[in-house]
């Protein structure tokens, strides 16, 4: 057999199982949170629903299963019912899983987040702490229905108001926020917030609110509610971590972390990493069985609000086959879940049990199977460049079949559920700094075009510099290049398709200034990164811009931004 017949061969079978995974059912929900749902203590409520169609062919066989018991979930005629058994739970804000599930169908399985609160949401008492500089603190609550609130504050001073967001009829977020006022000495301001006019009897109450007032550091947790971890059972152990910074003045210090467990040992430690302000909390579910675990750690410091309580919850659960997370394959540019996929695209794909042990660092040229675990791409296997637990970083084989089309992973040869993607030849992305809107782009001198920022190597680009800017999304290049390799030096691997470069609006029409990049292709030495050199124009207003890229067919790039002078 030629190799062009080969060629056309695989061609005629790639398209045979993309066909195939189309032709399967796919799951899809009308939502994956519920809630919160308010109910009284020891109360009930009617049950909640969500809907689920089927997107592709054939039938769904779908089964629900809760990781808690008091969500009774029953599957039937198009909605997933989440039959709600509170009575025992004590007064708090609940969260469990529902996961609903078809071995034989795309998409599948999907999670639900179920959260109830118990009794009023409005705590007995509320302490806010801000600087003597104008800044504000907040505390968020959901109430069952609208609020008819009264404040009544010491000296009669503004400091303190309700916000209700939204204009919902049930479940209204609020937000109590704390500001300090002109005028204002140190000390601890006493409130009173009174709410009333609900239909829920517990959220009609009389609370007290503290406004402290403090020169001293102040700590503020991001994130701030409880650190959640899921785990198989075998699997390494894991870690997250929770920035607490200072919303006062002075320096913050952290000096400890100390933790407790209810039940099941030892499974949780916490430290205060250096150079890093905040901790670590690290879960080994070594010796657990499947279950859930509460923990907590608390945080000395030497802030005016310390110590500091921060939850752990812990999920264990049977080690099974790799799971990937619906809309769980994104751009590494930029994680915007459902986005288009392009050929030759690098992909941060998200999800449990890619592999149960150490994490893989690929090396070029990339392997299509890091310690056992492998991606396939229409059944095509993809070059790897990192795996973990939850994530793996890959590339989308060049001749993977436009349109829709799978991705599956498969750890030591146990196959794992697939998810749809849209593929395209090219869906270009410029990578993003993580600094604002900014994108990787450099100046010639090796400086970021940025607004000087001190402690990063930057300065604002200025008509006639050359600028580099890094992308993925390119598609393939001429001459052709394979998935996984190191892309060639000479002769650079060009893309002609990519034809001009937009800087943002310029001269009198606002229109943006297109510009023909020198060149266009892969960044030799790497795989699946593209770099576009152009020329900055004149013409541009002088501060923050958005760019982006122009190709055949009017394809264009997500924009990002450079700062021009």
């Amino acid at each position: 057999m030629s190799l062009k017949q080969v060629l056309r061969y695989s061609s005629v079978f790639l398209l045979v199982c993309a066909a195939s995974a189309i032709a399967a059912p796919k799951l899809r929900l009308s939502t994956t949170a519920v809630g919160p749902v308010v109910v009284a203590q020891g109360g009930s409520v009617t049950a909640p629903t969500v809907d689920y169609t089927n997107a592709g062919d054939g039938s769904l066989n779908l089964t629900a299963k809760s990781s808690v018991t008091w969500i009774n979930p029953t599957v039937s005629g198009g909605r997933v019912t989440l039959g709600l058994q509170t009575g025992s739970l004590a007064r708090g804000s609940y969260t469990g899983i529902v996961t609903v599930s078809d071995p034989n169908a795309v998409d599948a399985p999907q999670t639900i987040s179920v959260t109830v609160q118990v009794g009023s949401a409005i705590p007995d008492k509320v302490d806010l702490y801000v600087a003597p500089n104008g800044s504000s603190d907040e505390f968020d609550f959901t109430a069952a229905s609208k609020l008819t609130s009264t404040i009544t504050t010491q000296s009669n001073l503004p400091y303190l108001s309700l916000n209700g967001v939204g204009s919902f009829n049930f479940n209204v977020p609020y937000q109590l926020v704390g500001t300090h006022r002109q005028g204002m000495a140190e000390g601890n301001y006493t409130s009173t917030l009174v709410t009333s006019g609900s239909s829920f009897t517990a959220d009609n109450k009389s609370t007290p609110v503290v406004l402290h007032v403090t020169s001293q550091p102040i700590a503020r947790l991001s994130p701030t509610g409880p650190v959640v971890f899921r785990l198989a059972q075998g699997s390494q152990k894991s870690i997250q971590y929770v920035a607490i910074n200072n919303g006062g003045t002075g320096s913050l210090s952290i000096s400890s972390v100390a933790v407790t467990t209810a039940s099941g040992g030892n499974w949780l430690a916490g430290d205060v990493p250096a150079g890093f302000s905040g901790i670590s909390l690290t879960v080994d579910p070594s010796t657990l069985a499947p279950g859930s675990y509460q923990g907590t750690s608390t945080v000395t410091t030497n802030a005016v609000n310390a110590p500091i309580t921060v939850p752990v919850q812990f999920e264990v659960f049977a080690a099974g086959t790799p799971l990937t997370y619906f809309q769980g394959a994104v751009n590494n540019s930029a994680a915007e879940r459902g986005d288009t996929l392009a050929q030759g695209t690098i992909v941060a794909l998200f999800g449990e049990q890619f592999t149960l042990g150490a994490p893989q660092q690929g090396t070029l040229p990339l392997v299509t199977d890091l310690a056992g675990t492998k991606v396939f791409v229409n059944d095509l296997p993809a070059p790897l460049f990192y795996s973990s637990y939850g994530q793996i970083n890959f590339q989308i084989p060049y001749n993977a079949a436009p349109g829709s089309g799978v991705i599956r992973v498969e750890r030591s040869g146990q196959r794992g559920n697939s998810i749809s993607v849209n593929i395209a030849a090219r869906a270009p992305r410029i990578l993003r700094l993580g600094i604002g809107d900014y994108g990787i782009v450099v100046n010639q001198d090796g400086t970021f075009p940025i607004a000087t920022t001190p402690g990063i190597a930057s300065h604002p680009a200025k008509a006639g510099d050359v600028l580099v800017i890094y992308a993925i999304g390119l598609g393939q290049t001429s001459p052709a290049v394979v998935e996984g390799a190191i892309a060639p030096s000479s002769p650079l691997a060009n893309v002609p398709q990519i034809s001009k470069v937009l800087f943002g609006a310029g001269g009198f029409t606002g229109d943006p200034i297109a510009v023909s990049p020198m060149f266009v292709g892969l960044t030799p030495g790497f795989a699946g990164l593209y770099q576009i050199n152009v020329t900055v124009p004149s013409g541009l207003r002088i501060g923050d811009l958005p760019i982006l890229l122009l190709g055949d067919n009017g394809v264009l790039s997500k924009s990002v931004n450079i700062a021009v002078q």
